[in-house]
């Protein structure tokens, strides 16, 4: 096969595997083969096909994103940057993130938005938690990208009549079903010609799932060897819920029920007994997660929104919890998703110690693919998949580089991402996604949300226009 050689680029964020973590290289080359990296070091004297000039690069790994939504959340751009329930403290997820849904027709332009802006921000590994949609497979696979499919399922949906009582509709029968057709398309992605998708079990939420269902999703992810994930401890109402029904809070139920190890996600994993919005008479559900090594997917952009935060990303860490990183909501910039988490950690603790830099980066690649039960991506290590990205270390937006992943994700951002690879096979370049016509899915995504807007009434409890539930910024004249 060929091989491609970056050569002396001016720094590789390399694996140092004696001590079992990132490490600066300078100088250095990087060699990869069939979609494997071969070489990662110095003075590469091998085979090269294609070879490029790494003067001026940073080769650092793909960034590994654990909980997203790209079905269905860049439909809400504009929408819900700014309201949640004032009844329901201050979510958005009972009352007005229903009225908003993309219609089948914008799935699609959904998704290769999504995935756009993932692939543009150095995401190469996704974990895309969506309903499944036909033809969702083929779509993914398009974009180049590395994804882990979690068709979600659940035993109720959830609604509300007046805004401040969340009550819910059961159908444990289609639950079932849901499930069984769930595991069956994660069969098919793994089996995928194109050798990029596997799966992951996803009920979910915990407080729309059956116990049955739970136990039974949580059975057969372990006899396939899979990863579970589900939405927990995301909202004031779910735990409320969950202590009324069970006694236990979220992260206590799913400790009792033996859902919970290394292969077991709680996405978000905000509203601890420890909480100030949620104190309860016990202090143990921080120490459950990181006894039983579960990891927490951490999403602050779509809580921050709302006045929410997890209390902290540094406090979870110094606790022995695994974290990994999600974008849950547009947009969908895992860069500046980096640079929340960190400044939320500081200002949430008060203390500008609570987590480093190396924390962050850590979550968004080796954390993350611990979560997904993967050594072979997250790190540039000789073996492992060929998932790189080549930033513009000579970008102006990188000056001054004293630290060059600080300056990436403190100043630069996804403006300074060059190029991306995924299996070594390059799927953007000079800052442009090669897989995806990115410009025509966001103009009919536009198209799209003007549908969505015109239909979000008939939706909504109260039947309100939309610009009485998104005031406008300013007056339409």
């Amino acid at each position: 096969m060929p091989v491609t050689l970056i050569r002396n680029a001016e720094l590789i964020v390399a694996w140092d595997a004696s001590e079992k973590r990132h490490a600066y290289m300078p100088d250095a080359d990087l060699a990869f083969e069939d979609g494997v990296i071969r070489f990662v070091g110095r003075g590469y004297d091998g085979p090269a096909d294609t070879e490029i000039d790494g003067a001026g690069l940073m080769v650092m790994p793909g960034l590994v994103n654990i909980h997203s939504h790209p079905s269905s959340e860049p439909m809400n751009k504009g929408l819900l940057d700014e309201i949640g329930s004032t009844g329901l403290y201050n979510s958005s997820l009972y009352e007005f993130m229903p009225i908003f849904r993309a219609d089948s027709e914008a799935v699609p332009d959904c998704v290769r938005v999504a995935l756009s802006e993932l692939l543009l921000s150095g995401v190469t590994t996704l974990a895309d938690l969506s309903v499944a949609h036909p033809g969702w497979l083929d779509l993914l696979a398009e974009a180049g990208m590395r994804v882990c499919i979690a068709p979600m399922f659940r035993s109720a949906r959830w609604f509300t009549k007046n805004g401040h009582v969340v009550e819910y509709e059961w159908d444990e029968k289609a639950g079932v079903k849901a499930m069984d057709e769930a595991f069956t398309l994660i069969q098919r992605a793994e089996q995928h010609p194109s050798g990029r998708l596997f799966g992951m079990a996803c009920p979910a939420q915990i407080d729309t799932c059956s116990p049955e269902l739970l136990r039974d999703s949580r059975a057969e992810a372990r006899a396939r060897g899979i990863s579970w994930q589900i939405h927990a401890a995301q909202s004031v109402v779910e735990f409320h819920e969950i202590t009324r029904r069970h006694g236990f809070t979220p992260i206590q139920w799913l400790h009792e029920m033996g859902l919970l190890d290394e292969k077991a996600i709680i996405g978000h994993g905000i509203f601890l007994d420890d909480h100030p919005s949620t104190p309860w008479h016990t202090d143990s559900d921080l120490g459950i997660l990181a006894e039983t090594g579960t990891t927490v997917a951490h999403c602050p952009t779509v809580f921050a929104r709302r006045g929410i935060t997890l209390k902290d990303f540094g406090r979870y860490r110094r606790g022995g919890v695994n974290l990994g990183i999600g974008t849950d909501t547009y947009p969908h910039n895992m860069l500046d998703e980096l640079r929340l988490v960190a400044y939320l950690a500081r200002t949430q603790a008060g203390n500008p110690r609570t987590m480093s830099t190396t924390d962050v980066f850590d979550a968004a690649t080796v954390g993350g693919a611990r979560a997904l039960g993967r050594d072979d991506i997250g790190r540039l290590s000789p073996g492992c998949r060929a998932d790189i990205v080549l930033v513009d270390a000579a970008h102006p937006r990188m000056q001054p580089r004293h630290d060059p992943v600080r300056s990436l994700i403190y100043a630069a951002g996804d403006r300074a991402v060059k190029d991306v690879y995924v299996d070594g096979e390059k799927v953007v370049g000079d800052g442009k996604v090669l897989t995806i016509d990115f410009e025509q899915a966001a103009a009919h995504l536009a198209e799209a949300q003007k549908r969505v807007v015109g239909n979000a009434p008939n939706h909504d409890w109260a039947h309100r226009p939309v610009d009485r539930i998104a005031a406008p910024t300013f007056k339409w004249l």
